[in-house]
């Protein structure tokens, strides 16, 4: 444990990946004094630090769109603003499509995205494999392109908060499993940890995948559930374009951009492993291998290394939930980004000081809340890999 957890606070935030940590900058930069974060193991040790990096903004959700254009201005300006190199990439990101259905739903998405004066186009077939020549041409029929997206280091974004976040008062405790939340009279009274209480008005769940638990504990429900993801690495690509964007064919959900000398890949398991175990399972790699064949060209003599496993934290309509709980007062939100959290921090840390801050928000988020299930009037995010 890194310090001993303090017996009080204004606010409590669980979790301490880039949800959590940029909910506590920016509480502490607007003001408020007495500001805790408690994570079970080390910071980003959840979902962050296993998190491809990408960060864009097509999306077919104006909020997500919203969100994300929010974050994204945010990691431009990092570097000044928090000391801190995040390594950001500007090399766009590709969707690869494979049919005129496909097209046309990105088609409506691209339209919406310069609405919010994002540039993303639709190309065809010929230029999409100019953009990213390890795609095999058969079965693209077209994608869509925003140039200006990319990806950077979720490991660097964390490490950046955590420390604006310390010298503005923050107090950021390490290896301390949160146990418990205490409700009094319909409001929040504490948090209960493996090394003692910790009395509160004020708790924001950024939990990712143990979302669900957290609020159980406080007598809220929080559709989350957690999904195994493995992200590999290859060995150097002979001849790679330094400016191949971040790729996604759609349909397979087959990724990569570029790392170092080589890329960075991923796919869905070829059986969805539900579940908070992360554990690596090295046949996926043979999955992995076979996705690639289909869909890559000039890889043939390329190496495959298993990196890591992590966890999306997936909702029934795989958008986010960010808001404040009618159930019990003083029981924030923000969690079940379904792989997209990361990208989305910043924005979503804004957020979250105006909800604590009773300040209208920065992003009308009224409609991610998480009673939108019980009321049917769930929100689809179509564009998520």
């Amino acid at each position: 444990m890194s310090e001993q957890p303090p017996v009080s606070a204004d606010v409590v935030i669980i979790g301490g990946g880039v949800i959590g940590l940029s909910a506590a900058y920016h509480l502490a930069a607007a003001g408020v004094a007495d500001v805790v974060v408690l994570e079970r193991g080390d910071l980003g040790g959840g979902s962050t630090s296993k998190a491809a990096g990408g960060v864009r903004t097509a999306f077919s959700d104006e909020v997500n769109i919203d969100l994300a254009q929010r974050s994204l201005a945010a990691f431009e300006r990092f570097g000044d603003e928090h000391d801190q190199d995040i390594d950001l990439h500007r090399s766009g990101y590709l969707f690869l499509l494979r049919d005129d259905a496909q097209l046309a739903d990105f088609a409506v998405a691209s339209r919406l995205q310069r609405r919010f004066g994002i540039d993303s186009q639709m190309i065809g077939a010929v230029e999409a494999c100019r953009l990213s020549p390890l795609v095999n041409p058969v079965e693209v029929a077209g994608a869509m392109w925003s140039p200006d997206d990319g990806h950077c280091s979720p490991e660097s974004v964390v490490l950046g908060y955590a420390r604006s976040a310390r010298r503005l008062g923050v107090r950021i405790v390490t290896g301390c499993e949160v146990t418990g939340v205490d409700v009094e009279s319909g409001r929040i009274a504490g948090v209960q940890t493996a090394h003692g209480a910790i009395s509160t008005r004020t708790v924001v769940c950024s939990a990712g995948a143990w979302s669900r638990q957290v609020g159980r504990w406080a007598g809220v429900d929080l559709p989350v559930d957690a999904l195994r993801r493995h992200v590999a690495t290859t060995s150097p690509v002979a001849g790679l374009d330094p400016h191949t964007p971040f790729t996604v064919d759609f349909a397979s959900s087959l990724y990569f951009h570029r790392e170092g000398p080589g890329l960075l890949m991923g796919a869905p398991d070829a059986d969805d492993v539900w579940g908070v175990d992360a554990a690596r399972d090295p046949s996926w790699l043979e999955h992995l291998a076979a996705v690639m064949q289909h869909r890559l060209v000039g890889l043939d003599e390329v190496g495959l290394r298993i990196g890591w496993a992590g966890l999306y934290e997936v909702t029934p309509d795989h958008n986010a939930l960010i808001g404040q709980a009618e159930e019990v007062e003083g029981f924030v939100y923000a969690t079940g980004f379904s792989g997209h959290g990361f990208l989305m921090g910043p924005g979503v840390g804004e957020v979250v000081r105006d909800l604590v801050t009773e300040r209208p928000p920065v992003v009308d988020v009224t409609t991610l809340a998480a009673t939108r299930f019980t009321a049917r009037e769930a929100r689809p995010e179509r564009h998520i890999v």
